[in-house]
């Protein structure tokens, strides 16, 4: 149906149902269009004719997005008026605001899209490969620095999801952070690797490499994040001095309260026990006191190994270098130095053979399990930040905000007892009125910073889920190293005991 739906206005009921039939704002499932359309008191042959025209398809691959539904309602209610179904309906509409359909009960249909969101619930596994699907976002060092004085690193940033390569500098990651915080207030943004003015050391730029990596991972597989123009940008402007342009761009952009189709009705998608949003708060702060150490504890066990290795590396190589070392032949308190030369060249090059196997073992720990430890910890971080956030800038305004009308009323009060002329009662009055315009928006904006926290938190624990993954993984990498190990050191014992028999047997023929 390719009517045009924008010749009136959308009256709010069409908004409110949408928002309570849909998931987050995604197009409404198949089975609750059905559900909605059984509540409409229509004939079966007026139900099929608009769900001919305006309900699920293959097309649509089965599902009803906000357009189809909002015609839906407009042919619901013309129904329900007793006019034949048609798509010229629209057409011939000369009426200010599309009709609204009269709907008796809607409870069946909320009570079918939760429990249909809630059988999608358990499965984290499922619900982290949807996140992971999203996008996959590679940062990689270049290895040489720019600039003729002021020296400074550019990475090059690919995006699987536009399969463009980008050059950007850290400061291009600054900026974007806080136009995303500025647009996004209530959702979780990351830290960012810290920034270090004399960068000289090779193993911090590894490190903020991969800090970045993991902050851009989490920024483009967020289900809200990742389709906004801001991120996509920022993955795809080749054009120089990004950090500039991108602020000049995006910098007046309205935040997401102002733009949201969920903003006036936020209040009823909240849990509907009061305090599991701040149960939850707790629960994530303790785990980032526990991820925290877990992730520390790790990531010292594979830097035990990288130094392990680094340390059988070097005994190789002194091995080496005391292997070439000619002693003359008539210092005799050195029994046989050849062989001993080619035993301690043997014994080098194994051991070379044994610090390559740890030092491959440790990266592999690294990317395999302290990265994806580390994604895990960076949004739990970001969950206590942005509650954090919401404690300091939110809650604060609404305090300041009863204050002044507290403040107001009472001005009024005393107004009254000392016979104030009446313009100046009228002044308080629209003063007041002002002031409760302020609590009402600070009071929707809390309901929708709620909300947020509320779907973050599922964003949280969905990366949780991976947490047993990842123990398993280091688990599984560990006794491998292990066995690897082992192997290596006993064959490197085999070698040494038979050049040593060999000269043995050389001492006593």
């Amino acid at each position: 149906m390719t009517t045009d739906f924008s010749t009136a206005s959308i009256p709010v009921l069409y908004r409110d149902l949408y928002s309570n039939f849909s998931n987050n704002g995604d197009p409404i499932q198949k089975e609750i269009y059905q559900a909605f359309l059984e509540q409409c008191n229509l004939e079966s042959s007026s139900l099929k004719r608009i769900w001919d025209l305006v309900g699920p398809s293959k097309e649509s691959q089965g599902v009803v997005n906000r357009t189809n539904f909002y015609k839906t309602l407009a042919l619901v209610a013309w129904a329900q008026q007793g006019r034949h179904i048609s798509e010229k309906l629209f057409d011939t509409f000369t009426g200010d605001e599309y009709p609204s359909p009269k709907i008796p009960n809607i409870a069946p249909v909320i009570s079918l899209k939760q429990k249909l969101f809630l059988e999608e619930m358990p499965s984290s596994s499922n619900s982290y490969q949807k996140l992971t699907s999203v996008d996959t976002v590679n940062v990689q060092l270049v290895p040489e620095k720019k600039g003729l004085f002021l020296k400074y690193s550019e990475y090059i940033v690919t995006s699987k999801r536009f399969g463009v390569n980008v050059t950007r500098r850290y400061n291009d990651f600054v900026a974007l952070q806080e136009l995303l915080l500025n647009r996004f207030p209530y959702r979780l943004i990351p830290n960012l690797p810290p920034k270090k003015i004399i960068i000289n050391d090779s193993q911090f730029l590894e490190e903020r490499t991969r800090g970045l990596q993991r902050w851009l991972t989490l920024i483009c597989r967020h289900p809200v994040l990742c389709h906004d123009s801001l991120v996509s940008f920022f993955l795809t402007d080749e054009a120089s001095d990004l950090q500039h342009r991108i602020r000049n761009i995006f910098r007046k952009v309205p935040d997401e309260f102002m733009t949201s189709d969920l903003a006036a009705t936020a209040k009823d998608l909240l849990p509907t026990e009061n305090g599991q949003i701040a149960t939850n708060r707790e629960i994530i702060r303790s785990l980032v006191n526990g991820i925290g150490r877990l992730k520390q504890d790790i990531e010292s066990l594979v830097g035990l190994n990288h130094n392990t290795a680094r340390d059988i590396e070097d005994i190789s190589t002194q091995l080496k270098n005391i292997s070439t070392i000619n002693i003359a032949s008539r210092q005799h308190f050195v029994d046989n130095w050849a062989n001993t030369q080619k035993s301690f060249e043997l014994t080098s090059r194994e051991l070379h053979s044994v610090s390559s196997a740890s030092l491959k073992q440790a990266d592999i720990q690294q990317r395999s399990v302290c990265e994806k430890l580390a994604l895990v910890y960076d949004i739990l971080v970001a969950h206590k930040e942005l509650c954090e956030r919401l404690e300091k800038g939110l809650a604060n305004d609404h305090q300041v905000a009863l204050s002044k009308m507290l403040a107001l009323k009472k001005k009024k009060l005393q107004g009254a007892i000392r016979g104030t002329n009446a313009e100046s009662i009228e002044q308080l009055e629209a003063k007041m009125l002002a002031q409760e315009n302020i609590i009402s928006n600070i009071d929707l904006r809390t309901d929708f910073s709620l909300y947020c926290v509320h779907m973050e938190t599922q964003l949280v624990f969905t990366y949780l889920g991976t947490i047993p993954s990842i123990i398993s993984t280091f688990i599984d990498l560990k006794t491998k190293a292990h066995f690897e190990s082992l192997d290596l050191w006993r064959n490197l014992q085999y070698q040494y005991c038979n050049e040593a028999n060999k000269k043995v047997n050389g001492l006593s023929q």
